[in-house]
């Protein structure tokens, strides 16, 4: 046994002496090769696009990508002006929103929210009093959250509100019905902790945890327990915060950074005006000659149209994702002092469409799993069967805000959204790295502007012939 140990030791280091004794030999013949009058220059290399080069710097041609891209939109840009002209239009927009007297309904509705909003709250204090049994108040949830999303669908349907318009007002009314749920679900968890019921860690941290939030070292305060979180104060606090998620004791950051507030209030007026531009500008002449395909089936024209719509609608989409997500949410954020900015994570390098959705819209996300997907697991119901649920919840959300505002029921967002299930499942079975990264890329460019042709061309029919 120890002969075999011995020979092996013996091989290795042969190997050793040989691999060494190669190295001195090319390295004697460089040498020897640098002293000949030929004056040599060549030694063995791979070429650099190899794989077995190494070489991995190709930012030059990143580079030329954006060069090529700012080209080649800068002639489409160039082409639209000289086809129609200097579409844009601020006063338009002002006009809008602020001039015709059919839009005082949508203020009216705004008041209403309030409402809905001193319900829940007197909700809550009936229960801290127990004054109303957790059946009856359930009940009475129940109905005020229904009633928040009927009621200004309908009277936005009879009003006959602009699209654009209601699209803003039924965004705000969802927003209010999930915060609603969140707000409740939290003082229900509290209760059941003050009454002695078990309850997960994380939430009795979250309410009876004795540390104080800081900003620069300093506590500020002591944190908030049930029920002194039951006011008014607390309640529209939360209602304005850019989260969706209700928190007895929210991060709150030291002072308000006026640099950065002005910052981001200059990016939100520019970038508002360049989407609106570009909107008139690019994307509205666009639509409208895509009828003409559209009425004819002419299918080499409607996917011409498509692509040429995808450019235009898919740069307007990151701008409005900057703008939404990062100004907007980030003023709200600093005026309030609210310290948790994660609105949005990575989602660019999204190689599955579950990673895209769990991290371009945080606070969305963060709320279906805490108020939508963990209950229904805890329920007994599947992960994945939970995870559709909250796919057909989104779907009917998606929907709600297009097709009441335009009057007219198609369900493609709904199908649209529903249609990521099975391309998810594609995705994440037979596609890897930087190409499932491309397939989510392909998703975002070609199925918005696939949805507004289809929601255009049904609008146009329905009301223009």
């Amino acid at each position: 046994m120890s002969s075999l140990v011995n020979e092996a030791k013996s091989v290795r280091l042969r190997r050793t002496q040989s691999v060494n004794r190669a190295e001195d030999i090319s390295h004697e013949e460089r040498k020897e090769r640098a002293r000949q009058p030929d004056k040599p220059i060549h030694q063995p290399n791979d070429s650099l696009l190899s794989s077995s080069s190494g070489y991995e710097n190709y930012r030059g041609f990143l580079n030329l990508c954006i060069v090529l891209l700012v080209l080649s939109n800068g002639r489409v840009a160039l082409e639209n002006i000289i086809k129609y002209g200097i579409l844009v239009d601020p006063v338009q927009w002002f006009t809008m929103f602020l001039g015709e007297p059919r839009y005082v309904p949508t203020l009216y509705l705004l008041l209403i929210y309030n409402v809905f909003v001193l319900v829940a709250y007197e909700v809550e204090v009936a229960l801290f009093k127990n004054i109303v049994s957790e059946k009856t108040a359930m009940l009475i949830k129940v109905a005020n959250l229904t009633a928040i999303l009927i009621y200004p669908a309908g009277y936005v349907t009879i009003a006959s509100v602009s699209p654009i318009i209601a699209s803003i007002v039924l965004s705000t009314y969802i927003t209010l019905f999930m915060k609603l749920i969140s707000y409740g679900q939290v003082n229900s968890w509290c209760r059941l902790d003050r009454s002695g019921h078990k309850s997960s860690s994380k939430r009795r941290r979250s309410v009876s945890a004795n540390v104080s939030h800081t900003a620069n070292g300093v506590s500020e305060s002591a944190l908030v327990v049930y029920p002194n979180n039951i006011n008014l104060r607390d309640l529209y606090y939360f209602l304005f915060a850019p989260t969706l998620c209700y928190e007895l004791n929210f991060p709150r950051s030291g002072r308000i950074r006026k640099r950065f507030l002005l910052a981001r209030i200059l990016e939100m007026l520019f970038l508002m005006q360049l989407i609106l531009g570009l909107i008139q500008q690019w994307v509205v002449p666009t639509i409208r000659n895509s009828m003409t395909p559209f009425r004819d089936l002419d299918y080499s024209r409607i996917v011409e149209r498509l692509l040429k719509l995808a450019v235009p609608n898919h740069f307007i989409w990151l701008i409005f994702f900057y703008w939404y997500f990062h100004s907007c949410m980030n003023i709200v954020a600093e005026l309030l002092r609210f310290a948790d900015r994660e609105f949005y994570r990575d989602w660019w390098n999204s190689e599955s469409v579950q990673y895209f959705w769990q991290n371009w819209n945080i606070p969305v996300h963060r709320w279906c799993l805490r108020h939508l997907f963990f209950p229904l697991v805890k329920m007994g119901i599947s992960k994945k069967n939970a995870s559709i649920v909250v796919f057909f919840f989104s779907a009917f959300f998606h929907e709600y805000l297009v097709s009441i505002p335009l009057n007219m029921f198609r369900y493609w967002a709904f199908i649209g959204m529903l249609s990521q299930v099975p391309f998810a499942w594609f995705v994440s079975s037979f596609l890897s790295g930087k190409y499932s990264n491309m397939a989510v890329w392909l998703s975002l460019i070609i199925g918005q502007p696939l949805a507004i042709l289809m929601y255009y061309h049904d609008y146009y029919i329905l009301h223009y012939e």
